[in-house]
């Protein structure tokens, strides 16, 4: 269950007399945030409060803290995620979670459920420029999904061959929000702004030449894009950029429910 559908069972047992107060409270006094041993405190209220669960940073813990933090969150979140897991330290995380699922190109481990069933309607259309973009896009295409969305990719579309993303119009159409990933100039996203009639969230990444200073050249192209619509997340913030669209998504629901009832 997530955690506001423990918080609500919790409550519901305490109304049919399933549970005594004293009992529940025992059991709330870990949601604000529950520490694990000297080295973390997992925020237990950041779904509660934001729609989305804490997730773990992966450079600068070891495998040991990693895993540690990863046993404590799978009591309380039916997916757990840990971004930016390099293939050597998701051997060692495997040796000690069995059933950790690892997206090597994403570089996300997670433990899951067997089936992850989209909690919110809409699509998120994600759009790389190039092959060497994929890691970010990737990375962006796996939260998305492993948050309870529905993704579409499409790949290796960038400017230089402009026909390849003209060719697959579609996509763009039938998006309700776009993430666009970029590196070298970092084009790509204003053109997508500029055939698509939903947000675009652009994506800049540390790819190309001296000149584009890691990131910093496309970073400042999408900063001053022409196009409207388009919102810049940081240099290969592929996370980032996917929970951005789960909340353009998330709010879009929350308005049509209160739209429904009014």
């Amino acid at each position: 269950m997530t955690q506001p559908e423990n918080l609500r069972s919790l409550l519901q047992a305490v109304a049919n007399g399933k549970l005594t107060p004293d009992m529940a409270l025992d059991s709330l006094k870990d949601l604000a945030y529950e520490p694990v041993g000297e080295f973390a405190k997992i925020d237990n209220h950041r779904e509660l409060r934001t729609g989305f669960p804490e997730v773990i940073w992966g450079p600068g813990k070891t495998d040991v803290q990693i895993a540690q933090i990863m046993q404590v969150m799978r009591l309380r979140n039916p997916v757990v995620m840990a971004t930016r897991i390099e293939p050597a330290v998701y051997t060692a995380l495997q040796a000690k979670i069995t059933d950790l699922q690892y997206y090597e190109l994403a570089r996300i481990c997670a433990i899951t459920p067997p089936t992850i069933e989209p909690k919110i309607g809409g699509l998120i259309g994600i759009i790389s420029a190039g092959t060497a973009d994929l890691a970010v896009a990737e990375e962006a295409a796996v939260t998305a999904e492993l948050s309870g969305f529905r993704v579409q990719r499409l790949w290796d579309v960038g400017v230089a061959g402009i026909h390849r993303l003209l060719s697959n119009r579609h996509l763009i159409s039938s998006s309700s929000v776009l993430i666009v990933v970029a590196g070298m100039e970092g084009a790509l996203p204003s053109v997508v702004a500029g055939l698509a009639d939903c947000p675009v969230i652009a994506v800049p990444t540390s790819i190309g030449y001296g000149a584009s200073f890691g990131g910093l050249a496309p970073l400042l192209t999408m900063l001053n894009s022409c196009a409207s619509g388009v919102g810049v997340v940081n240099i290969d913030n592929g996370f980032g950029a996917a929970v951005l669209a789960g909340q353009i998504l998330r709010t879009a629901e929350k308005l049509r429910i209160a739209s429904s009832g009014s």
